[in-house]
């Protein structure tokens, strides 16, 4: 579903991304872990075209962006704006529109994006939102809610542009830890679903027990990947080893 090729990105000439190399199957759940300030949310920010990057290529599904062919670099804002109608982004903020009610606030972006009507992209809003949980909150506004439930709705509103590919990027950061469980059931259930999902979190035992693989990030640079079982266990790289120590 995915691939990533030397993907490389700088901020004023500083590397943030390092010739970047990985894939994802369809329907797996990839965790990225690291230390802060190693690249995570930049990467994630490409994947889904919020950033651009200076050279690499990435595939989603058949929707490629490849900052080395030059056909490709020309019609950058054009490819960037297709592939986020392809990839769902949830962020640490929530980032919900305070003046709309939930149900107004993933109704939204299907209506604008893609045209739909009112009638079906109410009826998508209300179906989405059962199914996080929120069934009995369509009418309240984001103040209203927990940050819990604000998390899930913003899933919800992710999951109306029917996107190929869930990306998150540290979800449950902004939360009280306990309401971390709530956000992390969902994410779990869409694995369960088949939906192809990218996680940045220091949630360390959601990555052990759920994920497919592990991205371990080092300074911009892939350090080693693997099974959760591997990298939590065994890893090869001394730097994932520090990392780990720290966090276990």
């Amino acid at each position: 579903m995915i691939a990533v090729e030397r993907l490389a990105k700088s901020y004023d000439g500083r590397p943030a991304l390092r010739e970047v190399d990985f894939t994802v199957e369809e329907s797996e759940l990839t965790v990225i872990i690291g230390p802060s300030g190693c690249g995570k949310s930049t990467l994630l920010r490409c994947l889904n075209g919020l950033e651009s990057f200076d050279h690499g290529r990435v595939r989603i599904g058949g929707f490629v962006v490849d900052m080395d062919d030059p056909h490709s670099a020309r019609d950058l804002a054009r490819l960037l704006r297709h592939l986020r109608v392809e990839v769902g982004m949830v962020f640490q903020s929530f980032n919900l529109f305070p003046h709309l009610t939930v149900l107004e606030n993933v109704m939204l972006a299907p209506r604008v994006v893609r045209g739909m009507e009112r009638s079906e992209a109410e009826r998508q809003a209300r179906e989405l939102l059962g199914k996080v949980g929120l069934g009995d909150r369509l009418d309240f506004h984001p103040g209203r809610l927990s940050g819990g439930q604000q998390q899930r709705a913003a899933i919800a509103r992710a999951l109306a542009m029917s996107p190929r590919v869930m990306l998150y990027d540290e979800p449950t950061s902004a939360l009280d830890p306990g309401l971390v469980g709530e956000v992390l059931a969902i994410m779990r259930q869409l694995d369960d679903e088949g939906m192809t999902q990218i996680v940045v979190t220091h949630e360390m035992k959601f990555a052990r027990e759920v994920a497919d693989k592990v991205l371990v990030l080092h300074d911009g640079e892939l350090i080693e990947s693997g099974t959760p079982e591997t990298i939590f266990t065994s890893p090869a790289d001394p730097r994932t080893r520090e990392f780990l120590r720290r966090y276990l």
